[in-house]
């Protein structure tokens, strides 16, 4: 067996030294990549991190504006409410300034009127009418519509089927209907007369009866 030099002893530690070495460099570039993709990692997390939070705000944004929306949606209804209500209590004080002359010439004889009457009914449920003329011994009831449709005088003929009924006091008088409008619609007008229901048109500052001088009135 050969012997070993002592240069090529000291070769052999520093070719392990140096293998070392390059192991450690290797080691090092390897962690400083580790280092590096932990990097981009924890960047690509914050910029989805950022990306959530700017989605939770864009649908924070949405949120109130639908709210805002909502809240203008009952302001305007609470408007379209009022108008409706002033809009058809102007109706019914045209209409009943003219009622008493209106009925008069047809040959009711009216003494006076109450607008609004309103009770309860017996099964729990409510009523209201909208004018009232009455003599003792004759009633007429009007419906005042803004805008007239077949269903309004439907459900009015269903009332006038109940009203002596709701209200006893009338139980022994004769109760005719009429229905004032300012526009009608889907033949409504005609419904009307061939209801045997008063058809009162308002028109301006006046109502006026639209009923053919031969009309005959449904007694209730």
């Amino acid at each position: 067996m050969a012997s070993v030099t002592y240069d090529e002893v000291w070769e052999l530690f520093r070719e392990v030294a140096r293998r070392f070495e390059e192991t450690d460099r290797k080691f090092q570039d390897t962690d400083r990549q580790f280092k590096e993709t932990d990097r981009k990692f924890q960047e690509t997390d914050r910029k989805f991190q950022d990306t959530d939070r700017q989605f939770k705000e864009t649908d924070r944004k949405f949120q109130e504006t639908d709210r805002q929306f909502k809240l203008s949606d009952r302001k305007l209804q609470k408007l379209e409410d009022l108008f409706t209500s002033q809009w058809g209590r102007l109706m019914e004080s045209l209409v009943e300034g003219d009622l008493v002359s209106i009925l008069n010439q047809r040959g009711i004889s009216i003494s006076d009127t109450t607008t609004r009457l309103k009770g309860h009914r017996a099964d729990g449920g409510n009523f209201e009418f909208d004018i009232l003329a009455h003599n003792g011994h004759e009633v007429v009831v009007i419906e005042v519509k803004t805008t007239l449709r077949p269903d309004d005088v439907k459900t009015f003929i269903h009332k006038l089927d109940q009203i002596k009924q709701w209200l006893p006091r009338y139980a022994n008088n004769t109760i005719y209907g009429g229905m004032a409008w300012l526009t009608a619609v889907a033949g409504a007008e005609a419904m009307v007369q061939s209801r045997g229901l008063f058809s009162i048109r308002a028109t301006g500052d006046s109502a006026a009866l639209v009923n053919p001088a031969d009309f005959h009135p449904k007694a209730w």
